[in-house]
């Protein structure tokens, strides 16, 4: 009888799943996110548990990967774009919501990075991270992430 590759020492590695309102919906691993240009940050933050962080990152722009998903907005509307949420959420139940608008190069134009390396460390085991260098907290932070929706299901706020 064989036993699963996890016991015979096989590395396993971390998927992400891109669903919701999306043309091609992906599951990803760090070594996918490899594909996309990637960019350089270093972020400070204020965690409450533990001071003041200093990291360096590494990866594609969250736009960048989501806009190759293709998010369904309608072209011929520019603002329709401005109706879609995504939500990601972390192995460990960690979940952060943001706007479509907040990354989209025409409107917040946000550096979002999906991490694939921290402090020059590449993470295939743990998964990509979500990092937003200009959130002096580091709350939405989002490690190991398993989940990214991207959601335009909502017309009205009544």
């Amino acid at each position: 009888m064989s036993r699963p590759l996890t016991e015979r020492g096989a590395d396993p590695v971390a998927r992400l799943a891109l669903t919701g309102d999306l043309a091609h919906p992906a599951r990803m691993t760090v070594s996918d996110l490899l594909a996309w240009p990637q960019h350089r940050v270093r972020v400070s933050f204020e965690c409450a548990t533990s001071g003041i962080q200093h990291h360096g990152f590494e990866g594609p722009l969250l736009h960048d990967v989501l806009s190759a998903a293709g998010p369904v907005f309608d072209p011929a509307r520019r603002k329709d774009r401005l109706r879609f949420l995504i939500a990601v959420t972390g192995a460990d139940g960690h979940h952060a919501l943001l706007s479509w608008a907040e990354i989209d190069p025409d409107f917040g134009r946000a550096a979002v990075l999906l991490a694939v390396s921290i402090d020059d460390t590449r993470l295939d085991r743990a998964g990509p991270q979500l990092v937003l260098p200009q959130d002096r907290c580091g709350a939405r932070h989002i490690s190991g992430i398993n989940a990214i929706r991207v959601d335009g299901g909502y017309t009205s706020w009544t």
